[in-house]
């Protein structure tokens, strides 16, 4: 009786020496943070055309949502009266690291036509009615600060784009 007793205890012995320790959690992956979360950023866009040269716009904000509305400084004639036309910049910037980011960009404009005419006493066309199209760009990029970053080209330009750290 005392060797089973004794054998008993034995493997009883042998199974906990050999038992592995109880599996603990995998650590989860430490949160996603900003590591500039309390920095300014200035986002420039600059258009180049061949026929009216170059404009830019200019907006400051932190990481986030950003939208600004602006007049073009060029008009268009309809009929006598200059239609100005607008620019519209909006989009979220995501900073991904201290030397890049993520920018959802959507860059726009309206352009005014003709959308009715009338005989004039002189027998020539005169617009009479005019709307305001809106062309532009949606995209999502990676962006280096501080390094400007061509965003569309054709033969009538090109629209370039600059994040920066705003170091003020």
């Amino acid at each position: 009786m005392k060797a089973l007793l004794f054998l008993a205890v034995a493997t009883l012995g042998i199974a906990v020496c050999q038992a592995q320790p109880p599996a603990t959690p995998p650590a989860a992956p430490p949160a996603a943070t900003s590591t500039n979360e309390l920095d300014n950023y200035i986002i420039s866009v600059q258009w180049k055309d061949t026929k009216m040269g170059s404009s830019f716009l200019q907006v400051m904000t932190s990481e986030g949502s950003f939208n600004a509305d602006s007049l073009e400084h060029n008009t268009m004639k309809i009929n006598g009266p200059d239609i100005p036309t607008t620019i519209r910049l909006s989009g979220d910037l995501t900073v991904l690291n201290p030397e890049k980011g993520r920018l959802r960009l959507s860059i726009g404009r309206t352009v005014p036509y003709m959308t009715g005419a009338s005989k004039g006493s002189d027998g020539n066309t005169i617009p009479s009615t005019y709307q305001q199209l809106l062309v532009g760009l949606d995209s999502t990029l990676i962006v280096t600060f501080g390094k400007p970053l061509v965003i569309q080209g054709d033969e009538n330009g090109q629209i370039t784009i600059l994040v920066k750290r705003d170091e003020g």
